[in-house]
């Protein structure tokens, strides 16, 4: 079972979330909740109600990142951040296919434009498998990169190849691996994922978030011990100054909520050392996204 709920994170860890959503769908429908399947986020989770989160759980800022692949959203994700005190940055879509040096300067001529911190595209669901590897989308990858931004890779596990493949092709770029690269928790044979992650890693300009772990599992029965040989295989290969602690709400509502994930993600950091707890709590967001 998951474990109890933890109001608080102790006084000595100071977090930083690096990655938290809002929605609020009458302006930005959310399409891939399952009504049914996903009832604990079928409405909305506005931005008061995740500054409210983090005030429960004693986490000091986070990082708001994009859901769908429109330009609205990031627009508006920007204004609303720029008013915001805990947010401090805000990962938005573009058009990697189309110019993106010109979509950055107009997202960074919005309001609150200057939390702009890097760039998602919600990749797993794109009917080719190797939309990432295509060549027009390199050069936007390219873009981004030159543009000082980060690309936060949200893929399937078995796109981990590609994105390594991507990764070593494209240097100048700043890679965040969301999720652990979608861990197949569920199944039993995860070798593939563990060899295909070990790669990806070898890449020096990847880091990789240590969240969307229980959502992977089942839902109602995730443990902290069936998540621990992830957190140990990517201390193994990515080390605690290439990982970041997020906690993929609100869709961790689907497993239990913020208190249960957090309480976990404590237990299974609290070996490392002070540094190592302060680089993957906060320290690592900090440098990957250059949060001020």
């Amino acid at each position: 079972m998951a474990p109890a709920r933890r109001a608080l994170a102790p006084a000595v860890r100071r977090l930083l979330d690096s990655h938290l959503h809002v929605w609020e769908r009458d302006e930005h429908p959310q399409p891939w909740i399952d009504p049914v399947q996903m009832s604990a986020i079928d409405r909305d989770f506005p931005p008061g109600a995740a500054v409210a989160e983090l005030a429960a759980h004693g986490v000091d800022g986070c990082v708001v990142v994009q859901c769908v692949n429109e330009s609205s959203e990031t627009v508006d994700l920007l204004a609303t951040a720029g008013t915001l005190a805990p947010v401090r940055g805000v990962v938005g879509w573009l058009d990697l296919t189309a110019d993106v040096p010109a979509q950055i300067r107009s997202l960074r001529a919005s309001p609150g434009g200057d939390l702009l911190v890097g760039v998602r595209h919600v990749t797993f669901v794109e009917p080719d498998a190797r939309w990432l590897a295509r060549d027009d989308v390199r050069r936007g990858l390219a873009a981004t990169g030159d543009a000082g931004l980060t690309f936060d890779l949200l893929i399937a596990h078995h796109q981990l190849p590609m994105a390594a493949e991507v990764a070593r092709d494209l240097p100048g770029t700043r890679f965040v691996l969301d999720h652990a690269g979608k861990v197949p928790l569920r199944s039993t044979e995860p070798a593939t994922w563990a060899r295909d992650l070990a790669d990806l890693a070898r890449c020096p300009n990847v880091t990789m978030k240590v969240s969307g772990l229980v959502t992977e599992d089942d839902w109602s029965s995730w443990s902290t011990p069936r998540l621990r040989p992830v957190i140990e295989h990517a201390l193994a290969t990515f080390g605690p100054h290439r990982l970041l602690f997020g906690s993929d709400w609100p869709v961790v509502e689907l497993a239990g909520g913020y208190g249960p994930w957090l309480e976990a993600y404590l237990d299974l950091t609290d070996d490392l050392s002070a540094d190592e707890r302060a680089a993957i709590d906060g320290g690592n967001a900090i440098r990957t996204y250059g949060l001020a």
